[in-house]
């Protein structure tokens, strides 16, 4: 298994040069947002390692609404953010990066203050990338080679059922389809290749944090129940209290972000606001992140996010001294279906982590209300929604749905002896 990684590269934008920034970036797009993969300062059609990736500025518009706290605003510097999702080692993709990109990466970075045109582009790269607290993966394991392996069979499998005809027993069409299957990979018009094991070392870590993070809970837990009651106390004076701020957003931002989405059949997600003020808060957001990462690290990372399957990636980033929180998320269907999905199926997540947010619709004891008022919440992370300069899928036209259903007819294709029944279901798909 391959697993998947991240890597956000962030910095501040020269003022100056922000609107010759905005060009640069529009350049390389195809259409609002959505990026040329054989544009000539990124060149993503030759990354067979990486699923996604966006340039984003990010600015502080509602960075007035803290006031409502009583705290005088901490000033921010608009910053180029340049994330994706890969294959394999990190450091690795950044090196193969500049190998492929450094005159595009320099064009653009160099509008970024403290940038040095002619200096170590991959150690700069490395400098000011940002961790995640949390992020989530769809389906762990499934590469890009997969995933266009996997497509590329089901339609050449679906394209010769139909020239197969209705007639004819299930088995012997299994058996036809694997003989169809095995002459095309012969004449190398098909490929499958075999999954990868994961480095021992890989193995090792994802093994200590599947361990190390309760067995830390079960030592402290003593502690933590000796202060829940204070801190349930503070917390829901603090909700009492807190303001929210759910007007609705301005009819341009709006269209701003309604013109990038539904080109794809994947859209692109972004969200920038204040943590709350307080210790409470960042104690609580730290906490809800850090459970939020290991359940998608070891629960959820098989095609659903609780009981939501239309993510394909994610990731909270934690930024300015832990005062602000940067979402994004790559996933399938409009942005109110998406919205819809989380409300309807686990806002209670959401409240765990976006509470803690200035603004966000109050809650009750962290995980009532909150997301349960609609109107409300989608109008709050309309405000706090940000658009992408650029933004870059290697499989468009795919939903986590057909990924999924691709790696199911593989596996019917490959197995030796399959029942009836599951040819009969294998062949629906088809």
């Amino acid at each position: 298994m391959t697993p998947q990684a991240t890597f956000m590269i962030a910095a501040v934008i020269d003022p100056e040069r922000r609107a010759e920034l905005r060009t640069l970036l529009a350049g390389i797009n195809s259409a609002p947002g959505f990026a040329d993969p054989r544009n000539t300062l990124i060149p993503y059609w030759q990354f067979r390692q990486l699923h996604v990736a966006r340039f984003t500025i990010l600015d502080a518009n509602t960075n007035d609404d803290i006031r409502s706290h009583g705290v005088t605003p901490t000033p921010w510097r608009p910053m180029l953010c340049f994330i994706g999702d890969v294959d394999g080692d990190p450091e690795l993709f950044l090196a193969e990066l500049v190998i492929r990109a450094a005159p595009g990466l320099r064009r653009i970075f160099s509008c970024c203050l403290g940038f040095d045109p002619e200096g170590d582009l991959l150690q700069w790269l490395r400098s000011h990338n940002h961790r995640p607290a949390a992020s989530y993966v769809n389906w762990r394991g499934r590469t890009v080679t997969q995933v266009r392996e996997e497509d590329a069979l089901a339609r050449a499998l679906g394209q010769r059922v139909r020239e197969l005809g209705d007639g004819g027993q299930p088995r012997d069409i299994h058996r036809q389809l694997r003989a169809f299957a095995a002459e095309e990979i012969a004449a190398g018009r098909l490929r499958l290749t075999p999954p990868e094991r994961a480095p021992a070392g890989w193995y090792l870590a994802n093994g200590s944090h599947l361990v190390a993070i309760p067995l830390a809970l079960v030592l402290v837990a003593p502690l933590l129940l000796a202060a829940a009651p204070l801190y349930f106390l503070c917390l829901r004076r603090r909700e009492d209290s807190d303001v929210e701020n759910t007007r609705p957003p301005e009819a341009a931002h709006v269209s701003a972000l309604a013109a990038q989405e539904d080109i794809d059949v994947t859209n692109h997600f972004n969200v920038f606001g204040q943590v709350k003020p307080g210790w409470l808060r960042l104690v609580t957001i730290r906490a809800g992140l850090l459970l939020l990462d290991y359940s998608s690290r070891h629960i959820y990372n098989r095609g659903y996010l609780t009981r939501v399957q239309t993510i394909h990636f994610a990731r909270w980033v934690l930024l300015d001294g832990n005062r602000r929180v940067f979402f994004a998320s790559n996933y399938d269907g409009s942005a109110d279906s998406y919205m819809d999905d989380f409300i309807n199926k686990v806002a209670w997540g959401l409240n765990l982590v976006f509470s803690n947010g200035v603004g966000y619709p109050k809650t009750r004891w962290l995980i009532l209300g909150g997301a349960r008022r609609e109107e409300q919440y989608k109008r709050t992370l309309r405000r706090n929604q940000l658009p992408s300069e650029s933004w870059y899928k290697a499989y468009p036209g795919l939903t986590a749905h057909d990924l999924a259903r691709n790696s199911r007819i593989r596996r019917g294709l490959e197995a030796e002896r399959p029942s009836d029944r599951e040819i009969r279901a294998w062949l629906s798909l088809l």
